[in-house]
């Protein structure tokens, strides 16, 4: 009975109360220069630490469209060409001001970078950089972006 009850448990009970991950687009803004890709990456706002554009859901953009918005308002993109196919995705624990976290799972669209700007929204709170996709995966801190940037040629 009670292999029953943990199967049970196990099998139906315990993944119905699990929350689903929250989900969020991001930006893998590109250009290219005769050494090769280079990748924008940007600070996080909190820790400072290199991420790519990334942000919530906007209603009525497309999950690429949302890509692009976040990679005008924190690296200044003005102008680019995100396309609409995903090149991945990767998870990580979002921290909130209050302390709690949640796991994310965020989907990454290559952005062809056309214009950067140095006024954009969020301009005085982060730096940017132009770095190769390996300096970039040794900058970043989740392992799955990390294996996204290094296979991206």
């Amino acid at each position: 009975m009670k292999d029953v009850l943990d199967g049970l448990w196990s099998g139906i009970v315990q993944p119905m109360l699990q929350r689903p991950p929250r989900v969020q687009m991001a930006a893998l803004c590109y250009r290219t220069r005769e050494t090769g890709k280079q990748v924008l990456l940007v600070t996080s706002r909190d820790t400072g630490r290199w991420i790519i554009p990334k942000g919530w859901p906007i209603t009525g953009k497309t999950s690429s469209e949302t890509a692009l918005q976040e990679a005008w308002e924190e690296a200044g993109v003005r102008e680019g060409k995100a396309d609409a196919n995903a090149i991945g995705s990767y998870t990580y624990d979002k921290r909130f001001e209050n302390g709690s976290s949640t796991k994310v799972e965020t989907t990454v669209y290559p952005v062809a970078v056309e214009t950067l700007v140095d006024s954009f929204p969020e301009a005085d709170e982060r730096t940017r950089k132009w770095v190769s996709p390996q300096e970039a995966a040794n900058l970043v801190d989740e392992p799955e972006l990390k294996d996204l940037l290094k296979s991206f040629s």
